[in-house]
């Protein structure tokens, strides 16, 4: 029932990373780091030359000039700072009870049949679109932000456990049961392991979901964070900035890319391309 629903979408940046740095040869990892590399240098030369209008693409090294003067302030560890303490404190507030239902709804066939319909009204509404509901709700400090991130983590976590638990071979769940596994027992020895790879590839969507919300959050109703920095930067058009806030995002997306990637290749050692894709 929920294998078709398992997303594939453009989070999928989060999933190929790690898969391509794993790739074999020297050479290829070579390329790997040189490419960005090479892409930041056709970047410098293009603006320098006149062929990109440095008012709106300002060269690397006048992006690294305000990374200097912004890590200097601190400013710039302040604002990523604020912002992973509201991705991580979402991400739990989400991944936890999708993790739990989605091995409920996966279990038991009745529970599934009572909540589908639930899910597949509310999954599809965009989750920026209840951020007026939500800071209704929650008002504008951190609670409204933290709840954004949860419902975003929330359902690929939801979806992709309960795709993994009932994508079990009925032989496994059989053979548990005639050795007596039951409640809880059964649930750790039998749902969540079978269900594993999956549970990991709804996180690891969810981590890129989280990512977009935080940005989106913090650009409508914050005063601090990687969000806040570019729309600030964009109402006082100091780009050099908003394209430091950009670099920053990357680089959170790379390294929790990387962080999920050896922790799923540690879990689930067995499956295709060591964790990867």
């Amino acid at each position: 029932m929920y294998r078709h629903l398992s997303p594939v979408g453009p989070i999928d940046c989060q999933v190929m990373g790690w898969g391509m740095w794993q790739a074999k040869g020297r050479y290829n990892r070579v390329l790997y780091v040189i490419s960005p590399l090479a892409m930041l240098m056709l970047w410098e030369l293009a603006v320098r030359i006149g062929a990109l209008d440095h008012r709106f693409f300002p060269p690397p090294s006048a992006i690294v000039g305000v990374l200097v003067e912004t890590a200097l302030a601190g400013e710039i560890f302040r604002a990523a700072g604020t912002s992973l303490v509201r991705i991580v404190a979402g991400f739990i507030a989400g991944a936890i009870p999708g993790l739990v239902l989605g091995l409920a709804i996966g279990v038991i066939p009745l529970l599934r049949s009572a909540l589908e319909p639930i899910i597949y009204a509310i999954c599809p509404i965009p989750k920026l679109a209840l951020l007026p509901l939500i800071m209704l709700l929650f008002g504008l400090g951190e609670t409204s932000k933290i709840v954004t991130i949860a419902l975003g983590v929330f359902f690929p976590v939801l979806i992709n456990t309960a795709a993994g638990v009932v994508g079990i071979e009925r032989i496994y769940i059989d053979v548990a049961r005639s050795f007596g596994a039951r409640g809880l027992d059964f649930y750790l020895t039998v749902a969540l392991p079978g269900a594993l790879p999956s549970v990991l590839t709804g996180i690891r969507l969810g981590a890129g979901l989280a990512l977009l919300l935080i940005v989106a959050a913090e650009m409508i109703a914050a005063r601090e964070g990687i969000g806040y920095m570019i729309w600030s930067s964009y109402q006082t058009f100091t780009l050099e900035k908003m394209y430091l806030a950009f670099l920053v995002m990357s680089v959170l997306g790379w390294l929790m890319s990387v962080g999920l990637g050896r922790l799923e290749k540690v879990l689930v050692p067995w499956k295709p391309g060591g964790g990867g894709r």
